[in-house]
């Protein structure tokens, strides 16, 4: 953690987005404000907020446990926020790609309205992230989802690899799959006024492992992230973090550094480059 901390900082980013599986921070290892101190004080002295926590739910899938197994388990993440002073706690559906299952789906809308209401409580705000190696992966799934559980604290995590691979490339959907002619732009219009995180990198359609979305670096992908901005600049622009995500790209070391400038390059684009500085 100290390593990644460090060069983050030294890079030019601003925050880091903890991913809370071992050997990363696990909330269930740091459960008492006294074994946050130590973390804490890595990232304050080097000048990092956290712009997220992504912990591992692989244990209490939403739509597929006893509600009460998976709300303990939300409540031990948002423990972890409060004591790291994170806003935003991530999740998803957990489960692979399958056929639409009403008895299924009306579970997960419970577990995570009332996961939103938890996490409300708390001063923090939970977002899903849909990709294509997860249960609802089609655009439309992902819109009624997100309007059924109808909270307002809960909300989307908007990721332009998995935005590609779902809307134009249909990856993982089986027979018939849903593409969206206006691509990842497209797919951003249809979720206006959910979207709740932003990830950017960038894709070729491809899937890391023939699991989920390839995460290639800026310029190496075929996404249009001025048309995607442009899309719904006033809701993109409001959000406190434009967080990167180089997972499991082999080469984030080192493509890392020039993705602060593609990044920030973007967001000089902006109509008001007054909204840049966060």
């Amino acid at each position: 953690m100290q390593r990644v901390a460090e060069y983050l900082a030294d890079a030019g980013y601003d925050a880091i987005e903890i991913n809370g599986f071992r050997p990363h921070p696990h909330d269930e290892d740091f459960d008492t404000p006294k074994k946050c101190v130590p973390l804490r004080e890595l990232l304050d002295g080097l000048g990092l907020a956290i712009s997220g926590y992504a912990p591992d739910f692989r244990s209490t899938p939403p739509a597929d446990v006893a509600l009460g197994d998976y709300l303990a388990r939300i409540d031990s993440a948002l423990a972890f926020c409060r004591n790291m002073q994170i806003s935003i706690l991530r999740t998803d559906t957990v489960s692979p790609p399958g056929p639409m299952d009403e008895e299924r789906f009306e579970r997960l809308i419970t577990a995570w309205r009332a996961a939103a209401g938890h996490a409300e409580d708390s001063g923090v705000r939970l977002i899903w992230e849909f990709e294509p190696g997860f249960w609802l992966n089609r655009p439309s799934q992902v819109v009624r989802a997100v309007e059924e559980v109808d909270h307002r604290n809960f909300s989307v995590l908007f990721d332009s690899s998995h935005a590609f691979t779902g809307a134009v490339m249909g990856a993982r959907q089986g027979a018939d799959p849903e593409i969206l002619p206006g691509g990842v732009a497209e797919y951003a219009r249809l979720l206006s006024g959910h979207i709740g995180h932003l990830h950017l990198i960038d894709s070729d359609g491809s899937l890391h492992n023939d699991e989920t979305s390839s995460h290639l670096p800026f310029g190496q992908g075929r996404i249009d992230f001025d048309e995607l901005v442009e899309a719904i600049p006033d809701e993109l622009f409001a959000l406190p973090f434009w967080t990167v995500d180089f997972c499991f790209c082999e080469t984030a070391e080192a493509d890392g550094r020039d993705a602060v400038g593609f990044v920030r390059e973007l967001l000089n684009h902006a109509d008001d480059p007054q909204e840049v500085v966060r």
